[in-house]
C-alpha cells in the first residue's frame, strides 16, 4: 500500500520560488535539508491543513532555467472563492494557459 506523500519542481531561484507559492497559494514551509557543502537544498512546502508537499529543489550548479517542453505536469489546488483567486493570480501574472 503506498500513499501520496509530494511533488516535486527543481528551480532555479530558491527564494523567489517560496515567495511566489506562498503568495499565490499561501503555502507554508514546512521543512528543508540542505547539503553540507552548499550544493543543493530541498524546501517543503505545505498548505497547512493536509500532508501534501510540495518539495521545491535547487542545485548550486544549475544557471539557466529548466527546459520544461511540452510536458504537461500540473499541481491541482481547490479555491474555497475561485473568482477572487483568478483575479489574484491574473494581477499577479502567473496564468500561462486557459482551457
Amino acid at each position: 500500500m503506498f500513499t501520496f506523500n509530494h511533488y516535486n519542481f527543481n528551480i532555479v531561484n530558491l527564494e523567489k520560488s517560496i515567495n511566489f507559492y506562498e503568495e499565490a497559494l499561501g503555502l507554508k514551509e514546512v521543512r528543508r535539508i540542505e547539503a553540507p557543502d552548499g550544493s543543493w537544498k530541498l524546501v517543503f512546502l505545505g498548505d497547512g491543513v493536509t500532508d501534501f508537499r510540495l518539495e521545491l529543489t535547487w542545485l548550486q550548479d544549475r544557471t539557466e532555467p529548466y527546459n520544461l517542453g511540452e510536458n504537461e505536469f500540473h499541481l491541482a489546488f481547490k479555491a474555497e472563492d475561485y473568482d477572487a483567486a483568478y483575479e489574484k493570480h491574473k494581477k499577479m501574472g502567473c496564468i500561462c494557459f486557459e482551457n
